[in-house]
């Protein structure tokens, strides 16, 4: 990637690899950027999306026309840094308006060398990905900018979503712990596969003590924090190369350790359990999408940031090497699997992001089916 910082006139454009272009200006960080084009669905919290490390290596669309309304803050970040290979906005605020506001998004962007394009006809582009897919992109800006059919052939050499192992590049390094709220009731190991801040704070809430690990934490070093569950966390990238992942929930489901899986947790879980997982067409991104919770009835509105799902059958409950299985939730828009849960052992997952940030609280009760889960077990 190659950076500066120019005005917001600067010519910029967008190819898709399939030889669509969009033209605008440049927004943001001015240079080269690549990835893969997704959009998302969310009328609000795109801070807490840019900083979600599941974004890494993704050129984000906005469908909502109007973004930056509410400027920056240093409070609502979920990581320590933009994650987005690139960000595309159709009418971006000229001034942000909120009291909590401390810059414009425009300056964030530049400040973090993200990439961006504006005055772009959003709908058209999601349109076109909804009916081809999720692709990989390229963004370009500058005053001389080549001619398209050099910048499709760059955009054609970028690396493909499918068979991306990324979750160690965004997991922390070094463990820490994030102390419980109040009076302390259990321990929980948090795999750290791409983490957001939110997350280990809603269980500190409950009184959860939370040790956050590596993506590359073995066994041993998950046991040493003596938890009382685990927890899997969402992150980027395709499931099917998640080995060790896979191999560490195994360990834990054969102790019958109270689990919890979110986002790419879930897949992780599907993967353990012996299912299947796929690439969806452009996935789920938003904090408006529909689930049922099969095991109540009740449908939510949930927040969601997933290309991959997990392949199980929707219509019967699956022997597996742990015990039965069924799907838990599912998605009222595609029929894609939004959860899983075993009923002989303490572990269940959701495809989704229950912390809510930002997004609706309608999920938070997962939190407090996982306390109940480890309630269980140490009775």
């Amino acid at each position: 990637m190659t950076l500066s910082t120019r005005g917001a006139q600067t010519p910029a454009v967008l190819v898709l690899e399939d030889g669509r272009a969009f033209r605008g200006r440049a927004y943001g960080a001015v240079g080269e950027t690549f990835g893969e084009a997704v959009f998302s669905t969310g009328m609000t919290g795109y801070q807490e999306t840019l900083t979600d490390p599941s974004y890494h290596r993704q050129v984000v669309v906005m469908t909502a026309p109007h973004v930056g309304n509410t400027g920056v803050n240093d409070e609502d970040p979920e990581s320590g840094r933009i994650w987005v290979s690139g960000y595309v906005v159709r009418d971006p605020a000229r001034k942000p308006s909120n009291w909590r506001s401390q810059r414009s998004l425009d300056e964030e962007l530049a400040a973090q060398g993200v990439v961006g394009i504006s005055g772009v006809d959003t709908r058209a582009l999601t349109r076109h990905l909804r009916e081809r897919g999720a692709m990989r992109v390229g963004i370009f800006s500058g005053e001389a900018i080549p001619d398209e059919d050099t910048l499709l052939a760059k955009v054609r050499q970028a690396p493909e979503m499918t068979g991306a192992d990324l979750s160690t590049e965004v997991a922390t390094k070094d463990a820490y712990v994030v102390p419980a709220i109040g009076t302390k009731k259990f321990t929980v190991a948090a795999i750290d596969l791409g983490i957001k801040g939110m997350t280990p704070h809603r269980m500190a809430e409950r009184g959860i003590e939370v040790h956050v690990l590596p993506a590359t934490a073995t066994l041993e070093e998950v046991y040493a924090v003596q938890p009382d569950g685990v927890f899997f966390s969402n992150g980027p990238g395709d499931p099917s190369t998640a080995d060790h992942p896979v191999s560490l929930m195994r360990g834990m489901l054969e102790r019958s350790t109270p689990l919890f899986g979110i986002c790419f947790g879930n897949q992780i879980l599907g993967r353990a359990l012996g299912f299947g997982t796929y690439k969806l067409k452009y996935g789920h991104r938003g904090i408006n999408q529909p689930v049922q919770d099969r095991t109540t009835g009740k449908v939510e509105v949930t927040a969601h940031n997933h290309g991959f799902a997990v392949d199980a059958p929707l219509d019967r409950v699956s022997d597996t090497a742990y015990g039965r299985a069924e799907v838990s939730h599912v998605c009222l828009n595609d029929q894609v699997v939004e959860g899983l849960q075993l009923l002989d052992r303490p572990a269940f997952s959701v495809q989704y992001h229950p912390e809510a940030a930002a997004g609706p609280h309608d999920a938070a009760y997962l939190f407090d089916r996982f306390v109940s889960l480890m309630e269980g077990q140490r009775a």
